[in-house]
């Protein structure tokens, strides 16, 4: 294949495509798009930018977690409220820690750009 292989990305990023087909079946799919395709392309930056494989299936798990408990409460129950406010609420998390993530990424980078 040549070269590091993503081994982290492609996993969630397979897990949600599966989840959206789901809830789009069930018409439930709306802003789960936005969201997720947000998280991902910030999950590939830190994956590529070699931060922690634990943090980063942590970081997936949790969007996962996140996107089911919304996806539940709007295609599977009756809008059942704490569902969907802790799966918007953890998809919120998840998008703030990875822009926190690469942030530092991008001033550590600047600084060796800097000091070379």
């Amino acid at each position: 294949m040549g070269g590091a292989a993503m081994i982290v990305t492609p996993l969630y990023a397979a897990v949600l495509v599966a989840l959206f087909l789901l809830l789009a079946l069930r018409g439930a799919q709306s802003n789960f798009t936005d969201y997720v395709l947000l998280a991902l392309v910030l999950l590939l930056i830190l994956e590529l930018s070699h931060f922690s494989l634990y943090l980063i299936h942590a970081l997936g798990i949790v969007l996962v977690l996140a996107r089911l408990l919304h996806g539940y409460a709007l295609a599977f129950s009756d809008r059942s409220p704490f569902a969907r406010s802790a799966g918007t609420g953890l998809t919120v998390a998840v998008l703030v820690v990875e822009a926190l993530l690469c942030l530092y990424q991008a001033y550590r980078g600047h600084v060796v750009w800097f000091t070379t």
